[in-house]
């Protein structure tokens, strides 16, 4: 079938639009491709629509999980063959997804970059009958110039290399990236030949806005009132800014709800549904929200503390007005902003002796030795430790990172663990010594049957699935879990988000920590120019912001945009500039309406500023209203 056939039987779109067509037709012809396509402009059907056209499995590497599941389960409804595997799936579940793989079950394999360099991947990779490409959505991610590079992307290239087939295309998709990005995504992935598509990134529908504010609260209240149709999201820096934003806009008649990383699932779902539902009006989030939400209705994107690059604002701001309606882009901000974002360096990049220090300092902590836990994962409890060594948060965290990308560690601030449980009690006890009540019998009764070898060892469990089997909600499951155990009926593992060191290396004598350019000086170079990017863009007067964020990712424009606050303040000065020049024309033949001649040092006497009074003989003289010759001036009969 022809691309154009697909779409109009899976899809029942006429036609492509944009730059998908061209994409399609690269990767038909076996190119890697990059494709630069901004949100909401139709990044998924580039690899759908030929993953139905080829021979084998398309996999999918995208670190998005919601939009995984969200995904799969549209092409199912679709007919469309397809699963997925991503952090927290119970073993059992991602060996028999990836089983089905082998066998040739599905047209497109969705996988988290994490599960890429895991043994059980490479394993069944290698058995894999054949692969038709391999898609790398948020492509930036793989770049270390990249604003949100992850080193799990850099296994991409390695999964080319074990494919029994070189002529595998690579398709890779992001919506940010700078000219210096594009580049080294292609390299990174082993890009046969360079090869890029792009879109425009002007976003005609959408106006920017930036707001120089000692009173964000209010002014985020007068925005949200002054705009009174369509949803919005309001990004905030810190977890606890979104509970405290939430509150004070209920209080004030806003309907709000807020979301951060630190949300078990099922308060994620929960939230974000109410709000893809319109039942809240505004989400208030931390840049965990957003990746992948389908909501084309937000008329406004508020930020309400600066965020540290413009990449990320982009993309955020660009959550804005997927429907192609007028919407708005603000960000709020102060003096101390600029002095918080450049205070952010030297707390990214702490001196090498502070790195190697909390190397030192984590071994002892986990209790390894020089030499010992090659490939051992602790969990690690982070302000347990900095209590006990006296280190602060955020430089700790910095440091692992930093020791993470130099290839010592693997450090996963928020390790995702799923429930777990296991009965204590033998099957034929259970109901001679405990008498349940309704629902706990029924909780019960649906973890026999849904679960196996409860009784012999632990196993994992999902509240939300217990939830959707029983018919009770899922904080109904859990405190109902939670009274068993302390009945000491199971044994019960909330699910929980530990962050994790693991030892990719066996540890090394500290003095032999070394962190190369690429990791230390070249990044921290590279983070202050991004600060000292979106620093200009915020505190700039007369440039136009959306030909300022075009340049930035290398389009070059001739025109301004014509509505943001600076085009617009503009256009009024422009108006009021008209206004003084009609009074100052008025003025000056007033002055001269006696025909006499004067000179030119005689109208320097007129109440008129001498920008007006310039500009106004200039006017003057070019409509022949006015006679000059030298420094005689006067008026024309």
């Amino acid at each position: 079938m022809k691309p154009l056939d697909i779409l109009k039987e899976y899809w029942g779109y006429d036609s492509f639009r944009g730059i998908q067509s061209e994409i399609i037709e690269s990767i038909c012809q076996g190119r890697d491709t990059l494709g630069l396509m901004p949100t909401g402009g139709g990044k998924s059907i580039c690899f759908q629509v030929p993953a139905l056209m080829f021979e084998g499995v398309c996999i999918v590497v995208t670190p998005l999980i919601s939009l995984m599941k969200d995904q799969v389960q549209q092409l199912k409804q679709r007919g469309i063959k397809a699963e997925a595997v991503y952090s927290g799936m119970m073993r059992d579940d991602i060996v028999r997804v990836l089983d089905n793989a082998v066998l040739g079950a599905y047209k497109l394999l969705y996988i988290s970059p994490e599960r890429l360099s895991s043994d059980l991947f490479m394993a069944k990779l290698e058995r894999m009958r054949q692969v038709s490409m391999i898609v790398v959505d948020e492509a930036h991610c793989i770049s270390q110039w990249g604003y949100d590079f992850r080193p799990s992307y850099l296994q991409i290239a390695k999964i080319r290399q074990m494919l029994p087939s070189d002529s595998v295309p690579v398709l890779a998709l992001t919506a940010t990236a700078t000219p210096k990005v594009v580049d080294d995504i292609q390299e990174r992935l082993s890009f046969k030949e360079k090869n890029v598509f792009s879109m425009s990134f002007e976003r005609k529908n959408l106006i920017y806005v930036v707001r120089e504010t000692e009173d964000r609260a209010g002014e985020l209240l007068k925005i949200l009132q002054g705009v009174h149709n369509g949803s919005a999201i309001v990004y905030t820096r810190t977890r606890q800014q979104t509970v405290d934003i939430a509150r004070f806009l209920e209080e004030n008649g806003v309907t709000a709800s807020n979301y951060h990383a630190g949300l078990t699932n099922a308060e994620k779902d929960y939230r974000q549904i109410n709000w893809t539902k319109n039942r809240v009006r505004v989400m208030v989030a931390t840049n965990a929200f957003g990746m992948g939400i389908d909501k084309p209705d937000v008329r406004l994107v508020i930020h309400f503390n600066m965020p540290d690059s413009l990449e990320a604002y982009f993309q955020e701001a660009g959550r804005a007005g997927r429907d192609g309606k007028t919407s708005y882009a603000v960000l709020l901000y102060n003096g101390q902003d600029l002095k918080t974002l450049n205070r952010r360096v030297p707390e990214t990049y702490p001196d090498l002796d502070y790195v190697r220090q909390t190397y030192e300092n984590v071994s002892c902590f986990l209790q390894v030795g020089v030499g010992e836990a090659l490939g051992r994962t602790f969990y690690f409890p982070i302000e347990t430790f900095c209590r006990a060594f006296h280190q602060f948060p955020v430089q700790t965290n910095a440091a692992l990172h930093l020791l993470n990308n130099a290839g010592y560690l693997e450090y996963h601030e928020e390790q995702e663990f799923k429930s777990a449980l296991h009965f204590i009690l033998r099957k034929e006890e259970l109901y001679r010594i405990y008498e349940a009540d309704e629902e706990t019998d029924l909780v019960i009764q649906t973890i026999l049957r849904t679960y196996s070898g409860v009784f012999a060892n632990f196993v994992y469990i999902e509240e939300t699935n217990l939830a959707h089997l029983t018919g009770l909600s899922p904080e109904r499951i859990y405190q109902i879990l939670k009274e068993l155990h302390h009945a000491r009926i199971i044994d019960f593992i909330p699910h929980r988000k530990t962050p994790t060191v693991g030892y990719t290396v066996a540890r090394v004598d500290t003095e032999l920590i070394a962190l190369p350019p690429i990791v230390y000086e070249d990044r921290k170079a590279d983070f202050q120019q991004r600060i000292d990017q979106i620093s200009e863009y915020v505190t700039s007067t007369d440039k136009c912001r959306s030909r300022m964020l075009l340049n930035y990712f290398g389009e070059k424009t001739d025109h301004d945009c014509g509505q943001c606050d600076v085009c617009l303040e503009k256009k009024k000065t422009a108006s009021r500039q008209e206004v003084d020049v009609q009074q100052a024309i008025q003025v000056i033949t007033d002055f001269l309406q006696d025909g006499q001649e004067r000179r030119l040092p005689d109208l320097k006497t007129l109440p008129l500023k001498t920008a007006v009074l310039e500009e106004a003989i200039r006017y003057m003289t070019a409509e022949e209203l006015l006679w000059v010759d030298g420094l005689k001036v006067m008026l024309k009969m």
